[in-house]
């Protein structure tokens, strides 16, 4: 099992995948059920991508739900290199998802994982499916806090204060 803030080592993206790697941003998050195991599952659910390798791990932090209700958050923050394209890269969070039990009752519902891309390398899309960077993103102090813990050159000090009432605590 991973720890949070460890930077493991894997193996290379696979070699007939003739797409150059870039860096993607990934933020993790569970408030259902265990959310402690379900983050760590998706640790080893995004370690295992095709053609992608995990270069960074957040720690966990805990934080009160945005715009619903239910439990407090498990939040963490992920940094993979991948040679996937951002569609496909959604495609596979989105079945280690489904393979969490996430259902989608309704919008901002508790959820068992959510997996939701932040950046993907320097891409803007915008598509019925994908925004990068992820809209909200500057918004949420669950995602610029662990961001700025393992890429500090990506978050401003402003993004930062921009979001200090935002309760979050380390784990």
């Amino acid at each position: 099992m991973l720890t949070p803030g460890y930077a493991p080592l894997h193996a290379p993206a696979h070699p007939l995948n003739s797409r150059s790697p870039c860096i993607a941003y990934i933020a993790l998050g569970a408030n259902f059920g265990d959310a402690k195991a379900a983050l760590e599952q998706a640790v080893v659910a995004l370690s295992a991508l095709p053609f992608s390798r995990l270069q960074k791990l957040s720690s966990f932090y805990k934080t009160a739900p945005i715009d619903s209700a239910g439990p407090d958050y498990l939040n963490a923050v992920a940094e993979i290199s991948t040679s996937l394209s951002a569609p496909d890269l959604l495609g596979a969070l989105q079945a280690i998802e489904n393979q969490a039990g996430r259902e989608r009752p309704y919008r901002n519902a508790p959820r068992t994982l959510d997996l939701d891309i932040l950046l993907y390398g320097s891409a803007f899309v915008a598509s019925a499916h994908l925004t990068l960077p992820h809209p909200r993103m500057f918004e949420r102090a669950f995602v610029l806090i662990p961001l700025a813990e393992i890429a500090p050159q990506i978050v401003t000090a402003q993004q930062l204060l921009a979001v200090q009432a935002q309760t979050i605590s380390r784990l």
